[in-house]
């Protein structure tokens, strides 16, 4: 089946490949491959070159075998795509629950959500611009979140709209990773230096922000402020509550 010509992605063939939950084969030679192998090779492709190098025959070829072996297992790359994100994620570690309060165990999540998106950052791609499906890891993860807001005395929509603002804020920092460019960035960053320097009088505030360090190299964890933004918002419903 040429990469072009994939079947249309099936919503219930990625449930069923996410759960094990698909028919297994009865007739034929025993396969060579599994599923999870395929998946650690898709893995290892992404991981290197980005999720648009992942195809059934990039992959088939790290793996050596034939592309027809890979769809033995899988109809197209979307359907693997799903399962790649879901073996990628694991499970978030016993440190979360082992916490002592929700904002402690709150952070140690999203410590390691964002470490997560820096070590595959391919999930950034794989995960926007169509509705995902879950699988057990992904529901683990949120599981874990929601465990560790339960005894806040937050609504239940309040507390999963707090996952959503941590998820969030991790995504848009991974999407800072992916888009950034240091050449070009050292390059708009000295036009726009020269720009702001002749132009300083129209934007006071904005030149003394400069002047001042706001735009000057960080070296604290780029997590860090937004979300203890965040979890000192949170921290006054749970006290209204």
């Amino acid at each position: 089946m040429a990469a072009g010509r994939e079947k249309k992605r099936d919503p219930k063939v990625s449930l069923a490949l996410l759960w094990n939950e698909q028919d297994q084969p009865r007739r034929g030679p025993k396969p060579s491959l599994t599923a999870g192998r395929i998946v650690a090779g898709a893995i290892e492709v992404a991981d290197a070159e980005g999720l648009d190098a992942v195809s059934m025959q990039r992959v088939a070829a790290e793996l050596g075998v034939t592309t027809m072996a890979l769809y033995r297992y899988f109809p197209g790359k979307a359907e693997l795509v799903d399962l790649m994100v879901d073996s990628a994620l694991g499970v978030p570690s016993e440190a979360v629950a082992a916490s002592a309060g929700w904002r402690p165990g709150l952070t140690e999540w999203a410590r390691q959500c964002w470490a997560l998106y820096r070590r595959h950052p391919w999930i950034l791609t794989a995960t926007a611009m169509r509705r995902q499906l879950m699988g057990p890891n992904q529901l683990a993860w949120l599981d874990a979140a929601l465990a560790v807001l339960a005894p806040t005395g937050l609504s239940a929509a309040q507390q999963h709209d707090t996952v959503l603002l941590v998820i969030g804020h991790i995504r848009n920092l991974a999407q800072q990773l992916v888009d950034r460019d240091e050449e070009g960035e050292q390059e708009w960053n000295r036009l726009a230096a020269d720009t702001l320097d002749r132009h300083a009088h129209r934007y006071p505030a904005l030149a003394a922000a400069i002047a001042a360090g706001a735009f000057a190299p960080r070296v604290e964890d780029p997590l860090d402020f937004g979300l203890n933004r965040i979890l000192d918002g949170t921290a006054l419903l749970v006290d209204r509550a």
